[in-house]
């Protein structure tokens, strides 16, 4: 539709919901993968290798995904098929982690929920774009934002929860991985299933304005993926340096500020011991703050996204968020840790809203899941050079360790916000 009518906050909201449980699966995947892999038997430089998963995947999933889902139409509408398709695949893979008795096992049951959550994530960057008029998509993408952070805060706190009330939190001869990982991926795999459930019985999607045009792209080949990328715009290819250094960054401290914290920080030598225990708890007490920091810092966008452009915010979060990651090199005491994580936290908010509020207004309409797939090469691309050098370079050289990497993605978040200043604006404001 060229001129799309306005949606009210409760349109957006319900519109937005999925997202919710798919930071929640996202965020168990966070906080626990690094010691479910370690307690499996991994060393310190297997782990970037483990996590390859996520950005193959999404290297792999999110184009053919955009690319199909704008060219289709069926009861369900355009983007909601794969919203629910990926949704089932990813609840099962998450009620199935925890149950991993072997390190091949949870590799392999990695792939299968990173796959499936990028089969339900990729269109709901189109969805907004879809159904939202330009000046509201600040605002849509913002709403994306608070229940990413509301989701991951809930999660990431989750196991910690669980032991307080009684569940066992350390591992047994029989199973590596405590009961609290089992019954936290468990919650996990409904709140995922029943969030997405959310948007898909309460939005609708717009038909498109022309069937016959549609019935022509279907029978175009996949080549209309290289034709998209080689046409990209100048402020999507801006903004892919953007994201390279940043996505690197988050990357980098996904992976190794968990175990970094029980290691380096606690000094724990033994993933059995309960100080291995308490540095995980830490670091998901971090994960939280930066969560909850973002679920704010998102509400807050709502309403700065009126005042200040895209662009802005993005400059001014990412520095923060860069100087925060950064100083984890110096930090040892938990409170100092948690403050830390309060500028990873404004930052993240911004990731996940700002750069698609950018990208949206320069994008055609007929191409807009395929470029968001397209886009998504700059987020995955740096996460597997990430992981293929540190590897190497974690074998090679003992002085690169779990806090040293963590420590360089907070550089490499700077040098994204620095980056961010060459984004072509496009000069609007957002309105709710």
């Amino acid at each position: 539709m060229q001129n799309k009518p306005r949606l009210s906050f409760w349109q957006i909201w319900n519109m937005s919901f999925g997202f919710f449980g798919i930071q929640f699966g996202w965020g168990l995947q966070m906080g626990n993968m690094s010691a479910i892999y370690e307690r499996l038997g991994a060393n310190e430089s297997q782990l970037p290798l483990l996590w390859l998963a996520a950005p193959v995947t999404g290297l792999i999933v999110q184009p053919i995904i955009g690319y199909m889902s704008d060219r289709t139409w069926n009861k369900l509408g355009r983007r909601r098929p794969y919203f629910l398709v990926g949704a089932i695949l990813a609840s099962l893979a998450l009620l199935a982690m925890p149950h991993s008795g072997v390190l091949w096992m949870a590799a392999g049951l990695l792939w299968i929920l990173d796959a499936s959550v990028n089969v339900s994530m990729e269109p709901f960057r189109a969805f907004v774009a879809d159904l939202l008029p330009e000046e509201q998509r600040t605002v849509g993408f913002a709403m994306q934002s608070v229940f990413i952070g509301a989701g991951a805060v809930i999660a990431s706190l989750l196991p910690g929860w669980l032991g307080k009330w009684g569940v066992s939190t350390a591992p047994t001869a029989e199973h590596a991985i405590p009961q609290v990982v089992v019954w936290a991926f468990t919650i996990g795999a409904v709140v995922f299933l029943l969030s997405v459930l959310w948007t898909i019985v309460t939005t609708k999607e717009y038909p498109p304005e022309d069937m016959e045009e549609l019935r022509r792209k279907k029978q175009e080949g996949w080549g209309e993926i290289w034709v998209a990328f080689k046409e990209m715009p100048v402020r999507m290819k801006q903004l892919a340096a953007v994201q390279f250094f940043t996505w690197m960054a988050l990357f980098s401290m996904w992976i190794f500020f968990s175990v970094a914290v029980a290691r380096n920080i606690l000094g724990a030598t033994d993933t059995t011991s309960a100080l291995y225990q308490q540095g995980i708890d830490l670091a998901n007490e971090c994960f939280a703050v930066y969560n909850f920091t973002a679920f704010i810092a998102a509400m807050v966008f709502l309403w700065l996204g009126r005042k200040m452009s895209a662009k802005s915010i993005h400059i001014i979060s990412l520095a923060l968020g860069g100087i925060g990651l950064a100083s984890v090199g110096l930090i040892k005491d938990p409170f100092l840790l948690k403050v830390a994580f309060v500028g990873v936290g404004i930052a993240w908010a911004s990731i996940l809203s700002m750069p698609y509020a950018m990208l949206s207004s320069a994008l055609p309409a007929d191409r807009m899941g395929v470029y968001m797939g397209i886009f998504n090469f700059f987020i995955v691309i740096p996460q597997i050079l990430v992981a293929i050098l540190l590897s190497r370079a974690m074998e090679y050289f003992p002085q690169v360790n779990r806090l040293s990497a963590v420590v360089f993605g907070g550089f490499a978040m700077l040098l994204a916000a620095l980056l961010t200043l060459r984004v072509r604006s496009s000069g609007q404001k957002a309105s709710a």
